[in-house]
């Protein structure tokens, strides 16, 4: 067991009697590399947690997670999930002369990017993007997750901050897990309506970028909507190893 954690953590990790343990307090960098590196023994994945911006009890400690209503992510395809949402919200009005939000795609489906090649091990690059995050916001509280991979944990903790777009984030985990298997991507953190995404190989170029671009669109539309369209989201993507997301 990892050396300096607190009592109530030893406990659990002991007795391992529930599928998602909140701490009280802010999480720190050195607790983080401790239980990320134990997580094959505890069956446990940290998580960095970030509250509502107007109640910091929300939702870790209000009872606003539904892991009853969630599916398992087995049961769900990403790819076609993506592509169903890419047309449900693609959709634009006949009349409108504005560039399209999703130009240069349109309203066609670009499918699924490639796997990437790794030159950075991901678990290194997930430490390095909590580090990041906890130098910005030290506040962020620490969650465990018993999963096997960080992919899980908004179904595990039956998370509900895409809800006015997607009630069953079991779907949320199968397009992390494609995420994971080909970009070496790492949920490391969840908010009230938020996720943030460590990535070891990001775009180098608007033209690696677009296809990517595309996909976060498809699950998560408000990011998209934020920005001057698809082009500008997909610069923004160009060397960022931290994707964030966020469901108004």
């Amino acid at each position: 067991m990892p050396s300096g954690l607190p009592p109530e953590l030893q406990e659990l990790l002991s007795a391992r009697h529930s599928a998602f343990w909140v701490s009280q307090g802010p999480a720190t960098v050195q607790l983080w590399r401790s239980l990320r590196a134990d997580r094959l023994r505890t069956g446990l994945v940290p998580i960095l947690l970030e509250s509502d911006d107007h109640d910091v009890d929300r939702p870790w400690d209000t009872g606003e997670l539904a892991p009853g209503d969630m599916s398992s992510p087995e049961e769900h395809d990403a790819a076609t999930l993506l592509a169903q949402w890419w047309d449900e919200y693609s959709e634009t009005d006949e009349d409108d002369e504005d560039d399209e939000l999703t130009a240069p795609f349109g309203r066609r489906w670009p499918g699924l990017v490639p796997s990437q090649v790794l030159s950075v091990d991901p678990e290194e690059q997930a430490d390095r993007c909590a580090v990041q995050m906890l130098a910005e916001k030290p506040h962020l509280r620490l969650g465990l997750v018993a999963a096997e991979r960080s992919a899980d944990a908004p179904s595990v903790t039956g998370w509900q901050g895409p809800a006015n777009y997607i009630d069953d984030t079991a779907q949320v985990s199968a397009v992390l897990r494609s995420w994971e298997d080909r970009f070496g991507a790492r949920l490391v953190g969840m908010g009230f309506a938020d996720l943030y995404v460590s990535v070891p190989a990001p775009p180098a170029s608007r033209a690696e970028a677009l296809p990517i671009a595309a996909e976060h669109f498809a699950l998560c539309p408000d990011n998209i909507g934020q920005m001057d369209g698809l082009a500008a989201y997909a610069d923004g993507l160009v060397g960022e190893s931290l994707w964030s997301f966020w469901w108004d």
